[in-house]
Protein backbone atom coordinates (compact mmCIF):
# COMPACT_ATOMS: atom_id res chain seq x y z
CA UNK A 1 0.00 0.00 0.00
CA UNK A 2 1.35 3.43 -0.95
CA UNK A 3 1.74 5.88 1.95
CA UNK A 4 -0.29 9.08 1.82
CA UNK A 5 1.44 12.45 2.04
CA UNK A 6 -0.14 14.48 4.85
CA UNK A 7 0.18 18.24 5.36
CA UNK A 8 -0.33 20.01 8.65
CA UNK A 9 0.79 23.05 10.61
CA UNK A 10 4.33 23.01 11.92
CA UNK A 11 4.61 22.82 15.72
CA UNK A 12 7.51 23.44 18.08
CA UNK A 13 7.72 19.70 18.75
CA UNK A 14 8.56 19.24 15.04
CA UNK A 15 11.73 21.31 15.34
CA UNK A 16 14.11 18.36 15.72
CA UNK A 17 13.04 16.83 12.41
CA UNK A 18 12.58 20.21 10.69
CA UNK A 19 16.06 21.36 11.70
CA UNK A 20 17.63 18.19 10.27
CA UNK A 21 16.07 18.91 6.90
CA UNK A 22 17.12 22.56 7.18
CA UNK A 23 20.68 21.44 7.96
CA UNK A 24 20.70 19.40 4.75
CA UNK A 25 19.97 22.63 2.90
CA UNK A 26 22.65 24.53 4.81
CA UNK A 27 25.17 21.83 3.94
CA UNK A 28 24.64 22.38 0.21
CA UNK A 29 25.64 26.04 0.43
CA UNK A 30 22.89 26.80 -2.10
CA UNK A 31 19.67 26.86 -0.09
CA UNK A 32 20.16 29.97 2.05
CA UNK A 33 22.56 32.74 2.96
CA UNK A 34 22.51 31.39 6.53
CA UNK A 35 25.63 29.50 7.55
CA UNK A 36 24.57 28.25 11.00
CA UNK A 37 21.50 26.44 12.22
CA UNK A 38 19.35 28.78 14.31
CA UNK A 39 17.82 27.57 17.55
CA UNK A 40 14.05 27.17 17.78
CA UNK A 41 13.48 30.59 19.34
CA UNK A 42 15.38 32.46 16.64
CA UNK A 43 13.72 30.47 13.85
CA UNK A 44 10.30 30.85 15.46
CA UNK A 45 10.67 34.63 15.82
CA UNK A 46 11.74 35.01 12.20
CA UNK A 47 8.77 33.22 10.60
CA UNK A 48 5.09 34.08 10.42
CA UNK A 49 3.17 32.01 12.95
CA UNK A 50 0.24 31.04 10.71
CA UNK A 51 2.34 30.24 7.63
CA UNK A 52 4.29 27.10 8.52
CA UNK A 53 3.54 23.74 6.96
CA UNK A 54 5.11 20.33 7.15
CA UNK A 55 4.76 17.35 4.83
CA UNK A 56 4.63 13.96 6.55
CA UNK A 57 4.90 10.51 5.11
CA UNK A 58 4.27 7.60 7.46
CA UNK A 59 4.43 10.00 10.46
CA UNK A 60 7.90 11.21 9.44
CA UNK A 61 8.48 14.80 8.39
CA UNK A 62 9.95 14.83 4.89
CA UNK A 63 9.67 18.55 4.13
CA UNK A 64 8.54 21.92 5.38
CA UNK A 65 7.72 25.41 4.17
CA UNK A 66 7.33 28.70 5.99
CA UNK A 67 6.92 32.38 5.26
CA UNK A 68 9.02 35.13 6.79
CA UNK A 69 8.43 38.88 6.46
CA UNK A 70 10.88 40.64 4.16
CA UNK A 71 10.88 43.81 6.25
CA UNK A 72 9.27 45.33 9.32
CA UNK A 73 8.62 48.58 7.40
CA UNK A 74 4.90 49.21 6.91
CA UNK A 75 5.30 49.67 3.14
CA UNK A 76 6.27 45.98 2.97
CA UNK A 77 3.30 44.80 5.01
CA UNK A 78 1.99 41.54 3.58
CA UNK A 79 5.18 40.83 1.60
CA UNK A 80 6.93 37.62 2.60
CA UNK A 81 9.72 35.32 1.56
CA UNK A 82 8.95 31.64 1.20
CA UNK A 83 11.27 28.89 2.39
CA UNK A 84 10.76 25.34 1.16
CA UNK A 85 12.97 22.47 2.26
CA UNK A 86 12.57 18.79 1.39
CA UNK A 87 14.70 15.94 2.67
CA UNK A 88 17.19 14.81 0.04
CA UNK A 89 15.77 11.30 0.41
CA UNK A 90 12.47 12.58 -1.02
CA UNK A 91 13.68 15.00 -3.69
CA UNK A 92 12.20 15.00 -7.18
CA UNK A 93 8.78 13.86 -5.98
CA UNK A 94 7.10 17.28 -6.21
CA UNK A 95 6.83 17.59 -2.42
CA UNK A 96 8.08 21.18 -2.56
CA UNK A 97 5.50 22.12 -5.18
CA UNK A 98 2.78 20.55 -3.07
CA UNK A 99 3.98 22.43 0.04
CA UNK A 100 3.80 25.78 -1.77
CA UNK A 101 0.35 24.87 -3.05
CA UNK A 102 -0.88 24.50 0.53
CA UNK A 103 -0.53 28.25 1.22
CA UNK A 104 -3.81 30.08 0.85
CA UNK A 105 -3.75 33.69 1.97
CA UNK A 106 -1.47 32.91 4.87
CA UNK A 107 -3.34 29.82 6.03
CA UNK A 108 -2.97 26.10 5.51
CA UNK A 109 -5.42 24.78 2.91
CA UNK A 110 -7.10 21.64 4.15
Amino acid sequence: MKEKLVFRKLKETDWEQVSKIYQEGLNTGNATFETNMPNWNDWNNGHLKNCRIIAELDNKIIGWSALSPVSSRCVYGGVAEVSVYVSSRFSRQKTGVKLIGKFDRGKLKQ
